[in-house]
């Protein structure tokens, strides 16, 4: 039975993305093979935390990865694109991803301690509020409403592999705008651009790139918030100018230099951090400002993106 707190979620959605979505919460959430786009789910392995914290403390290196988790950079990146209108350059989005934040209470303060000095237009936040990929959503949502009330709207949000749907009326509540599958247009100087969001494609496989992007006008300029930049060739297909996601934390465990030993996704490794292009649309992949599996990060700094639009002729 679907929840009367989802009731307006699903006159907005649908019933049948609502049940869906539940169904594999309720039957596969913590399933550690078979489910989503790996064949193994180590974010849904209860030892894996031990084995990470284990490994680094015989290696002498756990506090240091402590102390990198709990730091949190803010990060800057520019797109341009002939297609921006005019009135846009100079658009700012600030992307807040992977944040974890019952997992990564550390780096919450950190990210508090200067989130609310940032100026920008917009704040996209691309998935994984919650810890663990399943359990309770309290604290998570705890902290997640004083994050928020340290930002000023316009906020957009979607999903990510953590989180469940029945975070999104607390998430709402907080003035995020969440994005199923759905497009916002957003207006300035009488030119519009289009903020489009997906659902989970990497465990749930409950986004529909098509959908997001069938109110969008070929000739406009398109943005896809999507958790998993596992989506990209579709994205591509759809016309998106630009894709924002998080998810793979960048490998959070990397090798000097910054070389990620796993991504836990299918996609080219360029794209696992940073700025990549596919065709003609760009994408940016963030590392994210919280941890999964364990507090800890290696080589491979915590972020929060300030993204850039500039018109080129």
């Amino acid at each position: 039975m679907i929840d009367g707190e989802l009731q307006g979620l699903i006159e907005r959605i649908g019933a049948d993305h609502v049940a869906r979505r539940l169904a594999v919460e309720t039957g596969h959430d913590a399933q550690l093979f078979g489910q989503g786009t790996l064949v193994f789910n180590v974010e849904n392995w209860e030892l894996a935390p031990w084995i990470v914290t284990g490994t680094l403390k015989a290696v002498g290196l756990y506090g240091r990865a402590r102390r990198n988790a709990d730091r949190v950079e803010l990060r800057r990146n520019t797109v341009t694109s002939t297609r921006l209108p005019k009135s846009f350059d100079g658009f700012t989005i600030l992307q807040l991803s992977d944040l974890h934040t019952d997992m990564s209470q550390g780096a919450m303060r950190h990210l508090a301690s200067f989130v609310g000095e940032i100026v920008f237009d917009i704040c996209v936040l691309t998935g994984d509020y919650r810890g663990k990929t399943h359990g309770p959503v309290e604290a998570s949502l705890a902290l997640m409403g004083d994050l928020c009330a340290r930002l000023r709207p316009p906020l957009y949000g979607i999903l990510g592999n953590h989180d469940s749907i029945r975070m999104t009326p607390a998430l709402e509540a907080m003035g995020i705008r969440m994005l199923f599958n759905e497009q916002e247009p957003i207006t300035r100087s009488g030119a519009t651009i289009h903020l489009a969001g997906i659902d989970d494609a990497h465990f749930y496989r409950a986004d529909d790139i098509p959908k997001a992007a069938a109110r969008i006008p070929r000739d406009a300029f398109s943005v896809l918030l999507a958790h998993t930049p596992e989506s990209y060739r579709q994205a591509a297909e759809a016309g998106f100018d630009l894709m924002l996601s998080g998810h793979t934390h960048g490998g959070q465990l990397c090798l000097p230099g910054g070389i990620a030993i796993k991504l836990e996704a299918r996609l080219p490794r360029r794209m696992g951090k940073g700025a990549w292009r596919f065709g003609e649309l760009v994408g940016y992949t963030a590392t994210g400002a919280g941890t999964s599996l364990a507090p800890v990060r290696l080589n491979c700094p915590a972020e929060i993106t300030l993204h850039t639009l500039r018109r080129s002729e």
